[in-house]
């Protein structure tokens, strides 16, 4: 046997092992970069096998037949090449139409010109028999189309080499083993085509014998490094219909794919982005890098926030294992529960509203029943005044049927208020706000207290001139100043006095109830204003309460849009103030808001 016969065994061999590459690239057909590199491989196919025929072809018809099978694949390996390289160096998003019909307008007109090429000569000028190898080889003359053809080929074979390179100098250990494999076996047919364009090889074209140098180490590849998983084992069909968010990470942790729905999720996340490291990726999410580089297997939830919304995803990390349950990735599954985070967060809002309303609602109560408790007290004195006058027949008794019927209609006036306000409130703590002359609301109080006042002989003094008017819920109003002026009442010895006053600022009336009593003293200072329920006190004249009216106060306040304060002195008494808006302020409270607040 020859060695052409040699060498044409070899050749197909060569053939082989681009065919069990191009049935792996088969079987993961469901990738991109698998088909552009199967592809490839097919290509070169055409080549080798053409040419181990055409080695032991005995004339130059039977050259050219193999020589036009040769072509079938030869102009397109290198476009295919080069797409495959862009997608494996994270450059898919330039893998656009326009680009792959650029890639082959030089491959197209090779193809045809060879096939044409009797009819013009300008891919071969000339095509001979050269039996001096001791077999029938052909001596070719190139034209000018075949240069063309081969300064295309090596100008993107540079292109592509250049991009790999730069993918091995930023590549982990792991990563630069395969692309190793994939330089040296890219270098094989494009090595051996530049040393018989040299002539170093003239006149057997050693060309096709550079796949088999690339089928040993593109098989080497595959088997020790796994290399045609140049994509996620997560199939691209099922991550085209996820609604999670997915991305997968080598055991280097670096970013081998993602889905549609991460680029969402992740912002500014891009093809351009696979390759990088874990830290460059969530360079803005601590918590995710965090439960990518622990353990897999762990399951949160995380919040992330972007310029127009803040949204809430349960994360999940798992590892993605091979056909040997070895550990090859990690996969991260983002689903977004936004909605029922919000829910949840509505439905603890709710109960606190509940809850709320229920505290509230106790306190009322109890309020209420302190408002109506001091008027009934004064009616039972006067009755028993009324009745000791009876007894001594005393000149005053008709002066004091006289305040006793007063307080009565006092009294029934507070009471059916109080109701017909409850009755308002059965669907919610209603705020209606409207303008009120404050000196005429502080008046008709003094009128309801004046009993109780000068039991204690307290001068109760007003200092408010008409015409001052507030925006404030006259219900809420009246509980204000009733309560203030009923512990000012409570808190003042004998013989002392309680002024009002009302003083205008840039945006608020602030009103002061001063009194002459005993002071607050330093250990019940801090209660008074609290969310808690502070400690009711005795009077001066042993008066009882439940020690509610100032919460209620300081809640009424707030509600309309104020705040409420106090000074005190031992010596000379206690002021409270509170501030409440005018009307020329009305436009400054806003009741959906107020009554928002779960009161």
């Amino acid at each position: 046997m020859s060695y052409n016969l040699y060498l044409s065994v070899i050749l197909l061999a060569a053939t082989c092992c681009s065919l069990i590459i191009c049935y792996f690239c088969w079987k993961k057909r469901e990738l991109p970069i698998v088909k552009s590199y199967g592809l490839g491989i097919l290509a070169s196919s055409f080549y080798t096998f053409g040419y181990a025929f055409e080695m032991i072809s005995p004339n130059l018809d039977q050259i050219r037949f193999w020589l036009r099978i040769e072509y079938i694949g030869i102009p397109f390996g290198t476009a295919l090449w080069v797409i495959m390289v862009l997608q494996y160096t994270g450059r898919q998003s330039w893998v656009r139409w326009w680009v792959v019909a650029l890639l082959l307008v030089i491959p197209t007109i090779t193809f045809a010109a060879h096939y044409t090429n009797e009819w013009h000569h300008l891919f071969y000028k000339s095509m001979t028999l050269d039996e001096s190898e001791g077999f029938p080889l052909v001596a070719l003359v190139k034209g000018p189309l075949y240069k063309l053809h081969v300064a295309y080929n090596y100008a993107f074979f540079i292109i592509g080499t250049i991009l790999m390179i730069q993918m091995f100098r930023r590549a982990t250990p792991r990563m630069k083993k395969q692309i190793a494999m994939m330089i040296i076996g890219s270098w094989g047919p494009y090595g051996f085509t530049l040393v018989y364009l040299c002539g170093l090889s003239y006149p057997i074209d050693i060309s096709p014998f550079g796949f088999v140098i690339s089928g040993i180490f593109y098989l080497w590849g595959i088997y020790q490094f796994n290399m045609l998983r140049l994509a996620p084992l997560v199939l691209q069909k099922v991550f085209a219909t996820m609604q999670d968010a997915v991305m997968v990470f080598d055991m280097d942790h670096t970013l081998t794919s993602f889905n549609q729905s991460a680029i969402k999720v992740i912002e500014g996340i891009s093809p351009k982005w696979i390759g990088q490291s874990v830290v460059q990726v969530f360079d803005q999410y601590p918590e995710l890098l965090e439960k990518v580089v622990e353990s897999p297997s762990r399951e949160g939830r995380v919040q992330i926030s972007s310029q127009m919304d803040t949204q809430f995803y349960h994360v999940h990390m798992s590892y993605i294992s091979d056909t040997h349950q070895k550990p090859v990735g990690k996969m991260l599954l983002l689903s977004n529960v936004t909605e029922t985070v919000r829910s949840e967060q509505r439905l603890l809002d709710n109960a606190r509203q509940l809850s709320e309303l229920n505290t509230f609602k106790d306190k009322m109560f109890n309020v209420v029943a302190h408002d109506i408790r001091d008027p009934l007290a004064v009616l039972v004195n006067l009755m028993e005044l009324m009745e000791e006058e009876n007894q001594d027949g005393g000149e005053d008794h008709r002066e004091i049927l006289h305040e006793m019927g007063q307080q009565i209609k006092n009294t029934f006036t507070l009471v059916e208020s109080l109701l017909d306000w409850f009755r308002s409130q059965r669907e919610g703590m209603v705020f209606n706000p409207v303008e009120w002359d404050l000196a005429h609301v502080v008046q008709s109080h003094l009128q309801l207290l004046q009993v109780r006042s000068e039991s204690k002989h307290i001068q109760l003094v007003s200092e408010i001139p008409k015409d001052t008017f507030v925006y404030a819920d006259k219900e809420m109003l009246d509980l204000i100043i009733r309560n203030l002026l009923s512990n000012a009442i409570k808190f003042t010895d004998a013989g002392g006095s309680i002024r009002l006053k009302a003083n205008r600022t840039e945006d608020k009336m602030i009103v002061s109830v001063s009194d002459t009593g005993e002071g607050i003293p330093s250990e019940q200072a801090g209660t008074l204003l609290k969310e808690t329920y502070p400690i009711s006190l005795t009077g001066t004249a042993g008066e009882q309460g439940v020690g509610l009216g100032l919460t209620l106060c300081r809640e009424f306040v707030r509600l309309n849009g104020g705040e409420i304060w106090f000074d005190r002195t031992s010596v000379q008494g206690s002021t409270f103030y509170f501030s409440i808006p005018t009307p020329a302020e009305a436009s400054l409270v806003r009741p959906d808001s107020v009554k928002g607040e779960g009161r």
